[in-house]
């Protein structure tokens, strides 16, 4: 337990009137998060999923000559806002609600008959945007209820933000990136336009002819038509509709040619637009919220709390504890913050003449100068520990939250920085506040650091191990050999590697095969090698080492050759023999994947109990393993059915 007191926060900068966020209102406001059916994974799933399954099952659009297919500008525009949608669903839901609307009335306005709507693809999808829209109110719902319950727990007192608040802006970076993205959207429809400019103009005295299909080729998009004594191959999207001896009206014009039914080709910027539209428009909702919230935090006094925070030792979160739990032993909620600063007006006096005050060192350099690089190196030094991972936890710190903390919201605080007692910070939060839940709502709970103290924020446990001791004291002796290997989440990686490594084969080979075809072939070698290895790795422990079962073959290290067993940042496994050699089993999980679903890495823990009975003698198993219990390579098997699997699509294509 961690029996350091938090850093105070100077009486001075502690509004009178100001409530604690205590414990029992806290877990009440933590209890009230969204169903887990409200997350947005499912719904982006569910109409993601429903969308392809309706593009496949949409009939093509009917091009005739006298209804022309040309750009399609209103389905460029609905496939964009459910883009966006998708989008917003995750980070905006009051946008997102917007967005299924616009969708929704999109679809209808197209033209649909009506008896599309009885259809099984439309039913679905009207069902996922029915079940989106419903998750998202839920979410609207409870995080009013959550701004009720914090509102409680606050009581009237009601400061305005400190001033360096005040002039904390955000947004900026979303406006400069929607520009030129917004500004790609409009030269992709001027191009267009263009385009279709150019073809009026050169159509307008042509009169269709039409001609007999000589050729009608699926894989190249083309078809030939034979006029008169002369054969004109043109491309078209659907070529099926062209079958040999079949009649296809053109417009002639020399040497160019082109189906009065599809008369140009403006997919390409479509496309341009598309890609133009939805970044730009998600970097400007983007923008316009931040600046939205940002100013709400400007208006008037708000609502104010006293709690503790403490930064996130892995990626720099915020996270938000009770004011009575020093220990920090439960977290609230988190979001990323940036300090917002005051201007010194020390400093700019001394910036007005640009002189300072002229004091030199003994040596006649200045003092100023010396400082800087004292600085200077005990900031390379302090970015080495964090680097080695040597650096200290950051300490638990008093603060005082000004506004009201809900799903969605943001928020600024005011808390000590550093370990002088005078010296505050004002920070101002730059993402959504998210509840500290475990699994897929809150983004991952932090885990129980190495040295018994609360757990660290932002990320779970570090790579760095546990202690020899406390992994010792959950092991108990054994008799038989000890086995760790491949669990449900391992396997899963493997069956996503696997899947990708058969569609990289059809890849390859659904073209004319070629010795340039090799090159990638070799490269999917290393995906097997990978897929083996996650999807039935093994290590063993027993009375003389370890038997470690990798890819292609059981390696088999005597104790008195391991000097470490370790768990690195990129989810490899390592032994770590004399010598410098290393035996490495990569990867053996998704430790992010694990914590994300609220469990224990098995990865990590793997190695921290093998290390341990390396450390410990007395807890090795005191029998030998068998056959069965040293593991088996799966690399030659997976080889195997991989060039069964290549054999077949070459028979098949």
């Amino acid at each position: 337990m961690n029996t350091a007191s938090p850093l105070p926060l100077p009486a001075g900068r502690i509004p009178p009137g100001v409530a604690d966020w205590r414990s029992a209102d806290a877990r009440r406001w933590l209890a009230t998060v969204p169903g887990a059916w409200a997350h947005p994974l499912w719904a982006v799933l569910l109409l993601a999923l429903t969308t392809v399954w309706m593009a496949v099952a949409f009939p093509d659009p009917v091009c005739t000559p006298a209804e022309p297919c040309g750009a399609d500008w209103a389905g460029t525009g609905v496939f964009a806002a459910l883009l966006l949608t998708l989008y917003w669903v995750v980070r905006q839901p009051r946008l997102a609600l917007l967005g299924l609307a616009v969708v929704l009335l999109g679809h209808l306005e197209e033209g649909w008959s009506g008896s599309m709507l009885a259809e099984p693809w439309w039913l679905a999808f009207v069902g996922a945007l029915a079940f989106t829209a419903a998750g998202l109110l839920h979410r609207l719902a409870v995080a009013a209820r959550q701004r009720a319950l914090a509102a409680e727990a606050a009581g009237p007192a009601a400061h305005p933000v400190p001033p360096a608040a005040l002039r904390f802006r955000r947004g900026r970076l979303s406006f400069v990136l929607a520009a030129p993205l917004l500004a790609v959207a409009v030269y992709g429809f001027w191009q267009a336009q263009q385009v279709a400019d150019a073809h009026e103009r050169r159509a307008a005295g042509l009169a269709p002819v039409s001609g007999r299909v000589t050729l009608s080729d699926e894989d190249e998009l083309v078809i030939a038509v034979a006029v008169g004594d002369r054969v004109h191959r043109v491309d078209t999207y659907y070529p099926e509709r062209y079958p040999v001896d079949s009649r296809a009206e053109l417009l002639v014009d020399g040497d160019w040619a082109r189906l009065a039914a599809e008369p140009y080709d403006v997919v390409g910027w479509e496309l341009l637009v598309l890609a133009g539209l939805v970044g730009g428009l998600a970097f400007l909702a983007n923008g316009v919220d931040g600046r939205t919230r940002s100013r709400q935090l400007h208006q008037g006094p708000l609502p104010v709390l006293r709690v503790l925070v403490r930064e996130g030792h892995d990626d720099g979160r915020t996270w938000v504890y009770a004011a009575d739990d020093p220990a920090a032993e439960r977290p609230l909620l988190h979001f990323h913050s940036l300090h917002a600063f005051e201007e010194d007006e020390e400093d700019e006096e001394n910036g007005r003449d640009g002189q300072g005050d002229g004091r030199r060192g003994p040596h006649g350099e200045d003092d100023d100068g010396a400082d800087g690089d004292d600085e200077l190196a005990e900031g390379l030094r302090r970015v080495g520990a964090i680097l080695k991972g040597e650096d200290p936890p950051p300490p638990v710190r008093e603060a005082v939250l000004y506004g009201l903390p809900y799903t969605g919201t943001e928020l600024a605080f005011v808390a000590p920085d550093g370990d002088d007692p005078d010296e505050v910070a004002v920070e101002c939060s730059v993402t959504a506040v998210r509840p500290a839940v475990r699994g897929l709502l809150g983004g991952g709970l932090p885990g129980p650091a190495p040295d018994g103290r609360a757990g660290r924020p932002g990320g779970g446990q570090r790579p760095g191990r546990r202690p020899v001791d406390e992994v010792a004291a959950t092991l108990e002796p054994s008799t038989a050999p000890r086995t760790w290997g491949a669990n449900g989440v391992s396997r899963a990686v493997g069956g996503v590697l696997l899947l990708a490594q058969a569609g990289g084969v059809w890849a390859l080979l659904e073209d004319d095969v070629s010795w340039l075809s090799v090159f990638p072939l070799i490269g999917l070698f290393f995906v097997v090698t990978s897929a083996s290895t996650v999807l039935n790795w093994r290590i063993t422990a027993d009375r003389d080492g370890l038997w470690i079962a990798g890819p292609w073959r059981v390696r088999r290290v005597l104790w008195g050759d391991v000097e470490a067993v370790r768990h690195n940042r990129g989810g490899d496994l390592v032994v770590v023999r004399e010598r410098d050699t290393e035996v490495t089993l990569s990867p053996v999980g998704w430790p992010w994947m694990e914590r994300r679903l609220g469990r224990e890495p098995y990865g990590p823990r793997a190695a921290d109990e093998a290390h341990a009975l390396l450390r410990r003698p007395e807890l090795r198993p005191l029998e030998e393993a068998g056959p069965s219990q040293q593991g088996m390579p799966l690399g030659p098997l997976v080889a195997a059915v991989s060039a069964l699997w290549g054999a077949a699509v070459l028979l098949l294509l």
